[in-house]
């Protein structure tokens, strides 16, 4: 049994109801498989922020057919989402860091914190290679903000044992990493990586490296629950 599939067995067997949140990455899509190659008892739900990808939300109805999984589907409350346009506009996250995050907050915290309710554990996606900001990431946490267990199995995997999994096991993945995306958000706030750049390069890439978070993630301690109740 891998490490991967001993934890998820863990999960479904002492922490029931666990879900993945799945960003339908290739790191996501690689939990979804073994979840149900395993037939284990621990639900998948998408963030569905009204700003992904076609080829990302093409995924849904792939994993339902193929894994016969009941994807659940979390969309941001729209008045939320009207006041923001219409005060900021469409697009306002490009203007600076506070709009952009606020717009994180709304499409992606708001419905997450839907989704977690009524749960004992949520299990991600997230890989310590992916940015400076998840160097130190644990294989299990305590989300203080969530008030429940968090898992992230992949957390020691390599970019390269993600694709090879892909390909042994035949996973749908998302057809942009075919056209130099490496790391996918939102359209608008995604763009393919160049040469030389790291994997989330692509990710808000008008930003410094060590702002690229939407939010959805804190640290065991809670820090940035913290900053944002002191702003």
């Amino acid at each position: 049994m891998s490490a991967l599939e001993a934890t998820l067995r863990e999960v479904a067997e002492r922490f029931a109801p666990a879900a993945l949140a799945s960003s339908l990455q290739a790191e996501d899509m690689v939990i979804t498989d073994a979840i149900a190659r395993l037939r284990l008892p621990i639900g998948v739900f998408v963030l569905e922020t009204g700003r992904l990808n076609e080829e990302t939300l093409a995924l849904i109805p792939e994993i339902r057919q193929r894994y016969g999984l009941a994807v659940q589907i979390y969309e941001p409350q729209a008045g939320a989402v009207a006041n923001y346009v219409q005060f900021y506009g469409r697009d306002a996250f490009y203007r600076g860091l506070e709009l952009r995050q606020r717009c994180c907050e709304i499409r992606k915290t708001e419905p997450l914190a839907r989704a977690l309710a009524g749960k004992r554990a949520w299990i991600t996606g997230q890989r310590r290679e992916h940015s400076p900001n998840r160097t130190h990431l644990a294989e299990r946490e305590f989300d203080v903000l969530h008030g429940l267990e968090k898992f992230n199995p992949l957390v020691a995997w390599s970019e390269n044992a993600v694709w090879d999994y892909i390909r042994e096991y035949q996973v749908p993945y998302n057809r942009l990493y075919d056209q130099g995306y490496r790391s996918i958000g939102c359209a608008p706030c995604t763009r393919p990586v160049l040469p030389g750049e790291d994997v989330r390069a692509g990710r808000w890439w008008w930003e410094r490296a060590e702002t690229k978070e939407c939010g959805l993630h804190v640290a065991a301690d809670g820090r940035l629950a913290r900053a944002k109740a002191a702003a």
